[in-house]
């Protein structure tokens, strides 16, 4: 028998997939979907002669009129059909069958990621995993162009289990070549420490060397001078209240009154600058610290200030730094790890408040009258113990709390959602960064707390005069053990 297609019918067709290759964000858009929509008018008989001509559909869309009815899968019309008295529903229009076939057909927009419609394709009943998925287009991003474009298609959830394993095949490769660069990246760092703190040894060899022989140094030429006042007084004495011709005149040589004075304020600057360099050394060893394999007590205000003196040759004259450090008992911590955690959260400060500092200059040079200048920059550094948290585990009495917060201008949208993202970890998979990486050894290694917040002192006025009322803050919570 020869079958002739109904007027009903369109022809089935299968959208391509995404050529460029899928990712974490691809959506059921990227996947080959079915096209493939007849009148429920049409007959049971007349859609069963389609499915054995196109054995790939996985279904048939449904169109009552206007308005879309709804799917009969091929596994479903098979199964039915099978049934006692099932194959005298052959000559009845679809619309009958699908009152019998009918289930709870999953519909899912097209935009939806790959990952969560698998997920979602998993969470049915035993006996609707196997059937078709039902993708729905909004009417302005429907496929084609033309405005009589079907807003629903098919997807095979074959091709979804598929295209999901395929992505998470990709994570976890993308995951173990992240895993891979972090190991060299700690290794390079581990080796960088290693070298930094035999460097700041031998600086500190010389450096006690010369701090130890300044305070004989400033000793000796207190006795010399005291020593030179009893001669110049016995000469005195002895020649009439008056200097022989050659000692007056080698006095005025050496400017020996200028001596006097200027000889103790050399050494002590010397003092100064020895002292200056030892804690440098000491705070690069400090900070190239390589950690042991348990955490030991740590003074936190020392790694604070010893980061801070790091920082010392970035901070202009402009950017203030107030520390407002409260009683800390000493943290069992990884103090290195915690050090770099400092380190970046207190860079993303100064390079924000550099920023402001020639924006607020720019400002001042197109000043037409003499306005009130703005707030200096400033960098708070505040640490105090704080009480049980809320959220945190019960069992936990006492927290450290370490907050860094500077003054900068207002953070953008997109520098907002950055940083949150950073600071999830559900996006944290995807791109590794600074502050995720902080936010990890804050959390994994220490059980602690990393929390964000992005404050407007003042929301009224310009841009200009806002500027400095901003307050981003970043807040390290460590519990006490």
């Amino acid at each position: 028998m020869t079958f002739t297609q109904p007027a009903e019918f369109t022809l089935p067709s299968v959208s391509e997939a995404n050529r460029q290759g899928l990712s974490l964000e691809s959506t059921l858009a990227d996947l080959p979907l079915h096209q493939f929509q007849v009148s429920a008018e049409v007959s049971g008989q007349a859609l069963a002669h389609m499915f054995d001509r196109h054995p790939i559909v996985p279904g048939v869309l449904l169109q009552e009129g206007d308005r879309f009815l709804g799917m009969i899968s091929r596994q479903r019309l098979l199964e039915f059909l099978i049934r006692p008295q099932g194959m005298a529903f052959l000559s009845q229009p679809l619309s009958v069958l699908y009152r019998y076939t009918r289930g709870d057909r999953l519909r899912i927009p097209a935009t939806t990621p790959i990952v969560v419609a698998a997920k979602m394709a998993l969470q049915r009943s035993p006996l609707e995993r196997a059937e078709p998925i039902i993708v729905q287009f909004d009417a302005h991003n429907a496929p084609n162009s033309h405005a009589d474009a079907p807003t629903h298609q098919m997807l095979d959830v074959h091709e979804l289990n598929m295209a999901y394993w395929q992505i998470r095949g990709l994570e976890d490769q993308v995951r173990h070549e992240r895993a891979q660069i972090q190991m060299i990246q700690i290794e390079k760092m581990a080796s960088l420490g290693r070298l930094v703190d035999g460097v700041a040894h031998e600086i500190l060899d010389p450096v006690g060397f010369i701090w130890g022989n300044l305070v004989h140094v400033s000793s000796y030429t207190q006795q010399i001078l005291r020593l030179l006042e009893a001669y110049e007084q016995y000469v005195l004495e002895t020649a009439g209240a008056k200097f022989p011709g050659a000692i007056a005149q080698l006095q005025a040589d050496i400017e020996l009154d200028y001596l006097r004075q200027d000889l103790p304020q050399t050494i002590t600057s010397m003092k100064s600058g020895a002292d200056r360099l030892k804690k440098l050394a000491a705070s690069l060893q400090n900070f190239c610290h390589v950690d042991e394999v348990y955490p030991k007590p740590a003074n936190l205000h020392e790694c604070l200030d010893s980061i801070l003196l790091l920082l010392k040759s970035r901070l202009s004259g402009e950017i203030e730094i107030v520390r407002d450090y409260g009683h800390l008992p000493p943290i069992s911590c990884y103090a290195g790890q915690l050090s770099q955690v400092f380190i970046s959260i207190l860079t993303n400060a100064v390079e924000a408040l550099l920023d402001r500092s020639v924006c607020q200059g720019l400002a001042e040079l197109g000043q037409q009258s003499g306005e009130m200048l703005q707030a200096k920059p400033q960098i708070t550094v505040k640490t105090q113990v704080l009480p049980a948290c809320e959220g945190a585990n019960s069992g936990q009495e006492h927290w450290v709390s370490i907050q860094i917060a500077d003054n900068g201008s207002d953070l953008s949208a997109a520098k907002k959602r950055q940083i949150e993202e950073a600071l999830s970890a559900e996006n944290r998979a995807s791109k590794e960064t600074s502050l995720g990486l902080s936010y990890q050894i804050v959390t994994a290694k220490h059980g602690g707390k990393l929390i964000f917040r992005s404050l407007n002192l003042e929301t009224t006025g310009s841009a200009q005069e806002n500027m400095g009322t901003h307050r981003t803050e970043f807040e390290i919570l460590l519990p006490i053990a």
